[in-house]
C-alpha cells in the first residue's frame, strides 16, 4: 500500500528574512570595516591615509556598476538563483581580497568583490517585500536591512580586531566565510519561484526614464555621503583627534552600528505611515549630527554619542528602498539594485570629499562639515523631488 504523499511546509517568513539578513551582514561587514582597517592596511602597503581610502571608492565603484548590470542581466532568472549566485561572486572575490599581493591588486579585487552587492540588496528587497502586507513594505526591509547594521557592531569591530591582533587580511577571510554561510542559508530557505511574468531586461530598463526615480537615486547618492565622509575616517579621527588608544576604536565602531540597528528597528515604523516626511527627517537629523561631530571630536564620550545619533540616520538606505519601489512600477528589481548603486555613489564621494578636507589641512574632524553639506544637499533634492511630485514643476 502506497504512502500518501507529504506536503513539505514552506519556510515562515521570518526563516527567509533571516538568510537575507545574513547576507546583509556579511556585505555590512566588508563594506564597513575596509574603511576600519584602512590604518592598518595603508601601513602594511606602504600608502598613505587618503590613498588607502580609495580602495573604497573602488568597492563603491564596482557596486554602481555591478548592481544595474548583473540585475539586468538576471531578469529572467529565478530570484532564488540569483542571490545564491551573487553571494557566490561575493565570497571569491572578498577571499582574494585577503591574499591581495599589493595596492593595485587590492583595488582590483575591491571592485570586483563590490560587483554583487546591489544586486543582492534590491533582489532581497523585492523578496522580502513579497512576504509581508502592503503596509509592513518598509518593516520587511528593515528586517533584512538589520544584518547590515549588525555588522557595524559585531562584524565590523571583530574585523577590526582581527587587524589589529593578526592582520588586516583575516577581516576579508571573516567576510568571505558569512558569504559562504549565506549561500547555504539560502539555498535550505529562499523561496523557489518563477520570474514574475513579462520579466526582461527591456521591461527593467523601463525604469531609467523616470526622472522621479533618478532625483531619488541623487537623494541617497548626495545625502547619505555624508555619513560615509565621517565614518571612512573614524578610527584616524578616534586615535589622532581623540587621542584614543587603537583599542578603543571597535568600542567606538560597535557603538555606530547600535545606532544603525535603533535606526533600522524604529525609522521604518514611521516610514510605512509617513514615507516622504520620514525621508526629510532623516536627512536633516544626518546633517545636524554630522554638523556636531566636528565639536565633540576631541572627547570620547562625546565623539561616541555623536556616532550613535549619526548612525541613527542610516535608516535612510531602508525608506528609500521602498520610495523606489514605489515610483518603479513594473521596474522594481533595477530600481531597487540602483538604490545601492546610489549609495556607493555616496561611499565614494563622502570619502573622497573628505580625504581632500583632511588633505587641504582642515583636519580630520572637518569630515564633519562636509557630511553635513551633503546631507543638506540631499534635503534640498528631496524638495525639487516633492514640488515635482505635486505638478508645481514640469517633470521633464
Amino acid at each position: 500500500m502506497s504512502k500518501p504523499h507529504q506536503k513539505h511546509n514552506p519556510p515562515s517568513p521570518g526563516w527567509i528574512l533571516f538568510a537575507l539578513a545574513v547576507g546583509a551582514f556579511a556585505i555590512g561587514t566588508t563594506e564597513f570595516a575596509t574603511m576600519s582597517l584602512l590604518p592598518y592596511f595603508a601601513r602594511d602597503l606602504g600608502i598613505d591615509a587618503p590613498t588607502a581610502g580609495h580602495a573604497i571608492s573602488a568597492y563603491a565603484l564596482g557596486v554602481v556598476i555591478g548592481a544595474p548590470v548583473l540585475t539586468v542581466m538576471g531578469a529572467r532568472v529565478p530570484r532564488r538563483t540569483m542571490l545564491i549566485w551573487l553571494m557566490a561572486m561575493f565570497s571569491l572575490f572578498n577571499g582574494l581580497c585577503a591574499f591581495a599581493p599589493s595596492y593595485e591588486w587590492l583595488i582590483a579585487l575591491r571592485f570586483l568583490s563590490g560587483l554583487p552587492h546591489g544586486a543582492y540588496f534590491g533582489i532581497g528587497a523585492l523578496v522580502a517585500v513579497s512576504l509581508v502586507p502592503l503596509n509592513k513594505r518598509n518593516q520587511a526591509v528593515g528586517r533584512m536591512f538589520l544584518g547590515l547594521t549588525v555588522a557595524t557592531i559585531v562584524g565590523v569591530p571583530l574585523a577590526n580586531w582581527l587587524g589589529q591582533a593578526i592582520g588586516w587580511r583575516w577581516g576579508f577571510a571573516l567576510v568571505s566565510v558569512s558569504g559562504l554561510l549565506t549561500m547555504a542559508l539560502l539555498i535550505r530557505w529562499a523561496p523557489r519561484a518563477a520570474p514574475p511574468p513579462g520579466s526582461s531586461p527591456r521591461r527593467e530598463l523601463g525604469a531609467l526614464k523616470q526622472g522621479q526615480i533618478w532625483l531619488t537615486l541623487a537623494v541617497g547618492a548626495i545625502g547619505f555621503g555624508g555619513l560615509f565622509a565621517v565614518y571612512t575616517y573614524l578610527a584616524d579621527t578616534l586615535m589622532q583627534v581623540t587621542m584614543a588608544s587603537p583599542e578603543t576604536v571597535p568600542f567606538v565602531l560597535g557603538i555606530f552600528g547600535i545606532g544603525m540597528t535603533a535606526g533600522n528597528i524604529l525609522v521604518p515604523k514611521l516610514a510605512d505611515h509617513a514615507l516622504m516626511p520620514t525621508i526629510a527627517g532623516l536627512l536633516i537629523w544626518s546633517a545636524a549630527t554630522t554638523a556636531l561631530f566636528s565639536f565633540t571630536a576631541s572627547s570620547l564620550w562625546g565623539i561616541s554619542i555623536t556616532v550613535f545619533l549619526i548612525g541613527i540616520g542610516g535608516a535612510l538606505g531602508t525608506v528609500l528602498q521602498t520610495r523606489l519601489m514605489d515610483i518603479a512600477r513594473n521596474a522594481q528589481g533595477l530600481a531597487a539594485a540602483l538604490n545601492h548603486s546610489a549609495f556607493n555613489f555616496a561611499n565614494a564621494l563622502g570619502p573622497l570629499l573628505g580625504g581632500m578636507a583632511i588633505a587641504h589641512g582642515f583636519g580630520w574632524a572637518s569630515t564633519g562639515w562636509v557630511g553635513s553639506l551633503l546631507a543638506l544637499g540631499g534635503l534640498m533634492l528631496l524638495g525639487l523631488s516633492v514640488r515635482l511630485e505635486r505638478g508645481k514643476l514640469p517633470n521633464r
